[in-house]
């Protein structure tokens, strides 16, 4: 297959390397020039794509000629074009270019902290503003009648570069310290997307985050206890919190977790 990633960064690079090896062709953006020759040293087709930029009808349309579209951008502080903006920008760049399969990089921030279990028949109610433009965007691509979209929402990432021991190191008196945690491995970011990609997979929306919730302090602790560094403090309290599960992810896509019980990965980390 032909699979366009929009925004080749910490997770559209292993995820178009994870592709190519497996046969696929893989066109890659970036809004860096400095960036593109590093997409070419890894077989990815490289763009330089920055929707809403200036005059979108500058844009290379054969970056959006595929078989699946991958949207792995997100929303960001200041951005001179809002994220629901560039959403509606490639919707309907794909729609001209008849793409038939798209897969949003979407996030569980879209649900609220309401101290229950939520899975993919939850309706979100964000509270932050990143959580409802996510939201919207969701759902306007999932209304779109010219292709079958799919929003993968990751829990709190990590992986290479992106080691939880630094995340809250040295921190004291940090709240909500016997909440527990809805993390995923890059490793499994990849997996999850990749199979959704090479399987007849229709659905809206699916969870993806490790079966695996210790709590905040558990976790942060263990994390920067690992790494060598001042571990957190935290406060006993457990006041708002959220289990984020999928009832998709072993009953229809049939995924296996490789990173599926932290303690035991936070042992070989670095």
């Amino acid at each position: 297959m032909i699979v366009s990633i929009l925004g080749c960064g910490w997770f559209g690079v292993p995820l178009a390397k994870s592709l190519i090896s497996k046969g696929h062709q893989v066109k890659g953006s970036t809004t860096s020039e400095e960036k593109l020759a590093t997409l070419a040293s890894h077989n990815i087709l490289p763009f330089l794509i920055n929707i809403g930029a200036n005059d979108d009808n500058g844009l290379d349309v054969s970056f959006f000629k595929c078989d699946v579209f991958v949207i792995a951008i997100t929303p960001r502080l200041n951005d001179s074009v809002s994220y629901f903006s560039k959403i509606e920008i490639v919707a309907s760049l794909l729609q001209q270019q008849n793409v038939k399969k798209v897969i949003l990089i979407s996030s569980t921030g879209i649900y609220d902290d309401c101290n229950i279990h939520v899975n993919e028949q939850t309706i979100p109610h964000p509270e932050k503003q990143s959580g409802k433009v996510i939201w919207q965007a969701e759902s306007l691509l999932k209304n779109s009648s010219h292709f079958l979209s799919t929003a993968i929402r990751f829990g709190g990432l990590v992986g290479p570069g992106r080691h939880p021991g630094r995340f809250l190191a040295g921190k004291t008196d940090v709240p909500n310290g016997q909440a527990p945690v809805n993390m995923i491995h890059l490793f499994d970011c990849v997996g999850i997307c990749t199979a959704i990609i090479e399987n007849d997979f229709e659905i809206d929306a699916l969870n993806a985050v490790c079966p695996d919730h210790p709590t905040r302090e558990e976790f942060y602790t263990t994390a920067s206890t690992q790494l060598g560094v001042i571990a957190p403090t935290f406060n006993s309290e457990n006041t708002n919190w959220k289990i984020v599960d999928s009832i998709y992810l072993e009953n229809l896509l049939h995924y296996k977790f490789i990173i599926s019980d932290w303690n035991e990965w936070l042992k070989n980390s670095d």
